[in-house]
């Protein structure tokens, strides 16, 4: 199962938070197979239009900020949204807490 957590950037995954959620350990893609596992180039990760098999989670410290900025494609593209929309045009599965506070 291809996991994608969308998570503010002002904070890191808990490992034993992440586990206890999905039961598993937390792994990064390597570098090179984002592109062929997500449909994005690193730095440039969307959210949306990932491929089919990826399951995106959103993190409950999102919702400290009223405004976010998830990645557009490219490293040097982003779009800014509400909470609201980003859940409204998202096809996330669930908000999950697993990443340490601020």
């Amino acid at each position: 199962m291809l996991i994608l957590i969308v998570v503010a950037g002002n904070v890191k995954i808990d490992n034993q938070k992440y586990k206890a959620t999905f039961h598993q350990k937390s792994k990064m893609i390597p570098g090179e197979l984002v592109e062929d596992n997500v449909g994005y180039d690193p730095g440039g990760v969307c959210p949306f239009a990932v491929k089919p098999d990826v399951t995106i989670y959103l993190d409950v410290f999102l919702k400290c900020n009223d405004v976010v900025y998830p990645g557009a494609g490219s490293g040097n593209n982003i779009i800014e949204l509400s909470i609201k929309e980003l859940e409204h045009h998202l096809a996330f599965k669930d908000w999950v807490d697993v990443c340490k506070g601020v």
